[in-house]
């Protein structure tokens, strides 16, 4: 990647680098006080890239975010699987400390809303501005409020 890029990456809030090496070195770290610093600082990243990300959030595998964190919520107990792209504006809530689990190879379209204590299967597409409270088998694609399956690929 050119140095131009980098730059313009940077500027846009788009370089996440930064972001998910502090995540990992946070959900590593042992000491309380060392771990609450860390906290703090990606809270602080995620905040200046327009998202927010629980501390106690369990990514299996670095997202794939076209737009950044532009508008993301992520609640501090989700699970997200890998090789998932999640777009701008997706909601990732909780409900009694409950919060979605997400499958591998999910795509979560913009201004999706996740909440509860809800399964969403592997290989599962999620339109954008659907609202899902319910639990979704693997390979479905989801749309709509109340969430329809449209299809099942077998």
């Amino acid at each position: 990647m050119s140095i131009r890029r980098k730059i313009i990456d940077y500027s846009r809030g788009n370089d996440l680098n930064g972001f998910w090496r502090l995540y990992r070195r946070q959900q590593r770290a042992k000491n309380g006080l060392v771990r609450d610093i860390l906290t703090f600082r990606m809270s602080r990243c995620a905040h200046r890239h327009g998202g927010y990300v629980g501390p106690d959030a369990v990514f299996k595998g670095i997202p794939s975010l076209p737009h950044g964190l532009h508008g993301i919520f992520v609640s501090r107990f989700a699970v997200i699987g890998e090789n998932c792209w999640i777009y701008q504006n997706v909601t990732v809530g909780e409900v009694d400390r409950k919060a979605p689990v997400i499958g591998d190879n999910c795509l979560i379209g913009a201004g999706a809303v996740l909440i509860g204590g809800i399964t969403i299967g592997n290989n599962v597409k999620i339109g954008a501005g659907a609202v899902v409270n319910t639990d979704i088998p693997d390979n479905c694609t989801v749309v709509s409020q109340p969430v329809r399956i449209l299809e099942r690929i077998v």
